[in-house]
């Protein structure tokens, strides 16, 4: 009986091996891409690239690799199917299929845009004179999408008659929009058409004209062209051609309807041009003449431009000008610089100026009379939080309307009265399946870099969190392009939060969370700031006991997967693994080829290449050219093919030399969206499928499967 006993034992054992093995054997081969060198000089050096035929967009062989990643992906993924579905479910069961948003008043009507049950875009609505008016639909996503995998509007812009709207429309996710008109008498869509723009759309006060922006074959926007309605777009007429290629142009309204303008922008220099918008024929007269590290913005009231400018301003200051007299020399100081205060925008109103600022990692929203009271900061109920300017297209109003959320408070919308300090709650968003924010609870702490700066950190995380060393936590940064990264809320965050993580975000240098010398520090020969700063971050949230290696999870997009792909060399044990969006990793080729979108542009930001002081420091800490033999962390990439902000071929290069040099036998996926871009899938809800896949591959490390 022994025997058989052990014999029976034995067939179990090899059966359950048996099946083990079957199970294996669904999950294919991790893909491994052809090796073909490609040798690239720059300043007398080589570099070979193994990868770099992976750039070939739409070449078959490019298509079936990425197609074999895919695959790879989903087969590794598929046992978590089940785990994502409850998450994507849990994050669009927290979300109100009906809902609108808060109207507000411009030129005689009340604008809103709503969403339907199950419908994934908006319907754009206004009513005329009063809230209590009927409705009138001036554009329905929903109807015009039906044909598309993806759908972008750029934005409904009304006429100044408030008779037609003109709309942009993109259907490939690479930033490029048609732009359409309705005749909102009719309800009829036009036969106008202009190709290729940005989507952005200012209407001339004659109703007759409007001017927008297209782009090169780079995707830079460089020139401005005024339409006639009802004219073909082959007859549109060059207003403005931006020749330097590391600027890009724009062009807008000022608030009082009064002036068209011509905008062109490089990391280090503004300048403007301005047209009477009741002349839409006229000429455009010059602001300020460009000027090297002159930096400004402004816009108009009553006699006087006020402008925010940097000029001997390093944190910017208010200045306001004559409407006649815009050169510099004219220009008089209203609000001056601060050392421990960024001034980062405004409104203007009849009675007020309301001026947005930035100290110590925290935004105010500061409000200054134009004569008589003083001044104030509105009060805010949380030190870590978000705050930001509303619609407020109305001069005559002292009501300010203001957007404020926080790790814990849900977007919400006020009306504040400047003049009686009355703060009236519009709306908050609802969170429906019983959510409850006084569950949650969030900090601002500093950890010290190894230059001694301290560098803040926001966190968020379930009351009665214990600091035990044992809690998984996910660490965000981005740290570019002087962007601040703010506490705001995120439907999806509390999926984590409710299964026992730390959400932090590292506020790394190369962003503005404590003033302009924060991006200053972060950027060209002082990049490398932004990447050792999130590592002092994340050895810090270890010693003071938040999380732990085997829990600590990092997670960046665009830039901020740089930031993370940079981090995956330098210190990949401190992490268990790394979520990289979208990343921009291939620093020193894509900067090396000025047809790539955004390149040129960025020369102020990154460096130039060409200039072997900038080539050397970029190629030190590029993530693509430092992967290394070693072992490194669990990695999911995602990217989206028609990307127009960082080519596909950029993660998908990095995760094949990943996969050819890496040591370890932690999983290295990489997702690809064929059907969108840069911004992920275009609808409110299917969006949150990436975010569920990106979850669920964190928790199934952790072997959480609920």
């Amino acid at each position: 009986m022994k025997t058989n006993q052990s014999l029976i034992t034995y067939l179990f054992i090899c059966a359950a091996l048996l099946a083990s093995l079957s199970g294996c054997s669904k999950i294919p081969q991790a893909p491994v891409a052809e090796k073909i060198a490609k040798v690239i000089v720059t300043n007398g050096l080589e570099r070979t690239d193994y990868y770099y035929w992976l750039n070939q967009r739409d070449d078959k062989k490019v298509l079936d690799y990425l197609s074999k990643e895919n695959e790879y992906c989903n087969a590794v993924l598929e046992h978590t199917e089940g785990l994502q579905k409850k998450i994507y479910d849990e994050i669009t069961g927290r979300i109100k299929q009906s809902d609108e948003s808060v109207p507000y008043l411009e030129n005689g009507y009340y604008y809103y845009t709503k969403f339907e049950d199950g419908k994934e875009f908006p319907v754009y609505c206004r009513k005329e004179g009063s809230l209590n008016g009927a409705e009138e639909t001036l554009l329905d996503v929903n109807a015009i999408a039906k044909e598309h995998k993806y759908f972008a509007v750029s934005g409904v812009y009304v006429s100044p008659d408030n008779y037609q709207i003109a709309y942009g429309v993109d259907t490939v996710s690479r930033r490029n929009y048609d732009i359409y008109f309705k005749d909102l008498r009719t309800g009829k869509i036009t036969d106008d058409r202009i190709y290729k723009t940005t989507g952005n759309v200012v209407w001339a006060n004659d109703n007759k004209t409007i001017f927008y922006t297209q782009k090169d074959n780079s995707l830079r926007p460089f020139r401005v062209q005024r339409h006639k309605i009802g004219l073909s777009s082959a007859v549109d007429k060059l207003v403005f051609i931006e020749t330097d290629n590391t600027y890009e142009t724009g062009v807008s309204k000022t608030k009082s309807k009064k002036y068209i303008v011509i905008s062109s922008h490089s990391t280090l220099s503004d300048d403007y041009r301005l047209l009477d918008a009741n002349d839409p024929d006229g000429a455009f007269r010059i602001f300020h003449p460009r000027e090297l590290n002159l930096k400004y913005s402004f816009d108009h009231f009553g006699n006087n431009f006020y402008i925010l400018t940097n000029w001997k301003a390093l944190n910017f200051r208010l200045m306001k000008t004559p409407v006649e007299k815009t050169a510099k020399s004219y220009w008089s100081e209203v609000i001056p610089c601060r050392d421990n205060v960024l001034l980062e925008g405004m409104e203007i109103f009849k009675n007020y100026i309301v001026l947005t600022e930035r100290s110590n990692a925290s935004v105010n929203l500061h409000i200054i009379p134009w004569k008589g009271k003083q001044d104030y900061c509105m009060p805010f109920p949380e030190e870590v939080c978000s705050a930001s300017l509303g619609n407020n297209p109305e001069f005559e109003s002292d009501i300010l309307r203001y957007n404020y959320s926080s790790f814990r408070t849900p977007n919400s919308i006020y009306d504040f009265n400047m003049s009686t300090k009355e703060n009236k709650l519009l709306k908050k968003n609802e969170v429906l399946g019983g959510y409850n924010e006084n569950d949650y609870e969030s900090v601002r702490l500093f950890a010290k870099a190894a230059d001694s700066t301290m560098v803040p950190i926001s966190l968020v995380y379930k009351k009665g969190m214990v600091k035990d060393g044992n809690n998984p936590l996910l660490l965000y940064g981005y740290g570019s392009y002087g962007i601040s990264t703010t506490p705001s809320f995120s439907y999806d965050r509390i999926s984590l939060l409710n299964r026992g993580f730390i959400y932090a975000v590292a506020h790394v240098r190369g962003g503005q969370e404590m003033g302009r010398n924060w991006y200053i520090n972060g950027k060209l020969l002082k990049k490398k700031n932004t990447f050792t700063d999130f590592v002092d971050c994340a050895k810090f949230l270890i010693s003071e006991k938040y999380t732990n290696s085997n829990k600590l999870f990092a997670m960046g997009g665009s830039a901020g997967g740089l930031l993370v792909g940079a981090v995956s060399n330098m210190a990949p044990e401190l992490f268990k693994g790394i979520i990289a969006a979208v990343p921009f990793v291939d620093v020193v080729t894509t900067m090396l080829d000025s047809t790539i979108p955004l390149t040129t542009g960025e020369f102020d930001e990154w460096g130039n290449p060409i200039y072997k002081e900038y080539y050397n420091y970029m190629l030190s800490y590029s993530p693509y050219d430092n992967v290394q033999v070693k072992n490194y962390p669990a990695m999911l990439v995602t990217t989206g093919y028609h990307d127009s902000q960082v080519q596909y071929w950029e993660p998908a290069k990095w995760v094949a030399k990943l996969r050819s040099m890496k040591t370890d036998s932690n999983p290295l996926l990489l997702n690809i969206n064929m059907s969108a871009g840069h911004g992920g899938a275009s609808g409110r809800l299917e969006r949150y499928k990436i975010t569920a896949l990106q979850y669920a591959f964190i928790l199934d490390l952790l072997g959480i499967k609920e």
